[in-house]
């Protein structure tokens, strides 16, 4: 059941088209016109909307963008619908709406159901959306990693199931081969490291300084370093103060102040105020005589011993050895001893821990050999039966007598992973390599596709796969740009046919110049350029009855006139129906 349909495109600015609409069947449409008359353009269209490489080049020369705008019906809860609206896109009654604008400065612009998005997201709705073909997926298919895809993708769960077990695998043993690499590599490195920071170490255990023992110590050599001077003005302040016993004509403050108090107590009952300010002269009495004790405390308890002092000094010099060298005080040094313990707690412990990584390596490299074992065995069965539907498919498209295979091997490598026996190579996506053979008839040997296929026979191949995909794996839409390139006479009525069997279970768009494939078409539109060279809104037309027998004529003869080509071509279009 199709989920959704790409029913109409508009163009403008593009390339060759300055303003046209293509309305596209549900089932199978064929894009036909003359060579160099923008057929392609359609293409290049639906890979804009759905995310493709913006190329300023595109845009029509004269034009400040080229737009194109898609309009595709949606089952709501189909996954693109239901990713669409996780996106903010709106629905209007089951109908989606995509555009894409490509500056002539080359800027790009999308939007999605009325709302602007990443264009990265229009590429994310893709692989729900269409799947496009054309001459470059051809080429692509000769790669053998693009090979293996294919089958992968075939295989479904049954190989993507051992593959994540086998990428998880991978993955850790990845890691676990850079740490222990780092680890023996860096050896040499990580035990000078490891002397310097035991040096360093041992210098302030010998030490032993105390947090703030720097702070304290500096305190006290200024103390100790001013004694003199210090005592003398404690016993100046003093003798201000309390008075002085040698000379005891001197009024000292405590005895001015006492004197302040008693004239204001004596009348301090008749004025509140007075008697406020004679409390104040009373505290800063007691305040006085508090500070005239402690002076004479600090002046008998001030230490003047220039051994006490040597001994300070020493010890600063001491740990002023250690903040040149590891911090810019004693608690940036105490903060770096603690940090420098637990480094070479971890150097010296790389032994132990290069034999875990060892231990954890050997075990890892054991598990994998036997998930790729696992990974080798899903492809295998799979590739037996893919080969085998394409084959099928092959000779629905006048290739009876071909035989597709798989090569399925793996190369040696002392430093592999053991499978089946012998150490071979692996990857991330296990030690298989993966190549699609071709036995085009029987006698002959299966070669790899890239070497044993021509180039029509490389199209019916990439055709069948995807047929075979589409019972598997089906997407509601499929383009095919040129996919009979090289291909004439009874395997393009095959194919023509073949392609019209897939539209029965989804949209199917090819862009072909053979009338063969077009007969089998649901749908034909004609793309034809103006005198200016452009193609317009009236460039892109539908062919219904004799313009559509008139066109197949032109394909079959050039020349649209023709009696034999007009016979040939309703030859063609009842044979379709039949088929139908």
């Amino acid at each position: 059941m199709v989920v959704s349909v790409l029913e109409e495109m508009r163009i403008r600015s593009l390339g060759v088209i300055d303003d046209a609409v293509v309305e596209l069947s549900p089932g199978f449409t064929a894009v036909t016109g003359e060579t160099g008359a923008g057929k392609t353009m359609v293409v290049t269209s639906l890979g804009l909307l759905l995310g493709g490489r913006a190329d300023p080049a595109l845009v029509r020369i004269g034009a400040k963008s080229a737009v194109v705008e898609g309009r595709i019906s949606v089952s709501p809860d189909a996954p693109a619908a239901l990713r669409a609206e996780e996106a903010g896109a709106e629905l209007d009654e089951g109908t989606l709406l995509i555009s894409r604008t490509v500056s002539a400065e080359g800027r790009s612009r999308a939007h999605l159901g009325g709302r602007s998005v990443p264009v990265g997201m229009l590429a994310e709705l893709a692989d729900e959306l269409v799947a496009v073909h054309g001459q470059t997926d051809q080429q692509g298919l000769l790669r053998p990693a693009r090979q293996r895809e294919a089958l992968d993708r075939y295989a479904g769960d049954a190989v993507s199931g051992p593959h994540a077990k086998y990428a998880a695998a991978y993955r850790r043993l990845r890691a676990v081969s850079a740490g222990l690499d780092e680890l023996t590599t860096r050896a040499r490195e990580r035990a000078q490291e490891a002397d310097l920071l035991r040096f360093g170490l041992d210098e302030v255990a010998a030490v032993e300084p105390r947090a703030g023992e720097d702070v304290e110590l500096a305190a006290e050599a200024e103390r100790l370093g001013h004694a003199e001077a210090l005592a003398s003005a404690a016993s100046v302040a003093h003798a201000a103060l309390a008075g002085n016993p040698e000379d005891p004509e001197v009024v000292d403050a405590t005895t001015l102040v006492a004197g302040a108090g008693r004239a204001l107590d004596a009348v301090r009952s008749h004025d509140p105020a007075l008697a406020a300010l004679a409390d104040r002269i009373g505290e800063i009495s007691i305040l006085l005589g508090d500070v005239a004790g402690e002076l004479a405390g600090y002046a008998d308890n001030l230490d003047a011993d220039p051994l006490r002092l040597a001994a300070v000094e020493e010890r600063r010099a001491a740990l002023t050895q250690l903040t040149r060298k590891y911090g810019e005080n004693i608690a940036a040094v105490l903060a770096w001893a603690e940090q420098g313990a637990a480094r070479l707690t971890e150097l010296d412990g790389d032994d132990d821990r290069i034999g875990e990584l060892t231990a954890e390596r050997d075990a890892l490299r054991d598990e994998l050999s036997g998930l790729a074992q696992a990974l080798t065995d899903a492809r295998t069965e799979a590739a037996a039966r893919f080969a085998e539907a394409v084959t099928e498919e092959l000779a629905s498209l006048a290739m009876p007598h071909a035989r597709v295979s798989f090569a399925i091997r793996q190369t040696e490598d002392p430093d592999g992973v053991e499978v089946g026996g012998r150490p071979v190579a692996y990857g991330p996506y296990g030690v298989d390599e993966v190549e699609l053979l071709l036995a085009p008839h029987p006698g002959a040997p299966p070669r790899p596709i890239a070497k044993g296929a021509s180039g029509g026979e490389l199209s019916r191949v990439m055709l069948a796969v995807e047929v075979v995909f589409a019972g598997t794996d089906p997407v509601p839409t499929y383009l095919f740009d040129e996919v009979d390139a090289g291909v004439g006479g009874k395997a393009a009525v095959e194919i023509g046919r073949r392609l019209a069997k897939l539209a029965k279970s989804a949209q199917v768009v090819v862009v072909t110049h053979l009338p063969q494939v077009a007969a089998f078409a649901d749908r034909q539109l004609l793309v034809e350029k103006t005198n200016d060279g452009t193609v317009t809104r009236s460039g892109v037309t539908v062919l219904e009855g004799e313009d559509r027998v008139r066109e197949l004529s032109r394909m079959l003869a050039g020349q649209e006139n023709s009696e034999t080509a007009r016979a040939h071509a309703e030859e063609l279009l009842a044979t379709a129906r039949a088929d139908g």
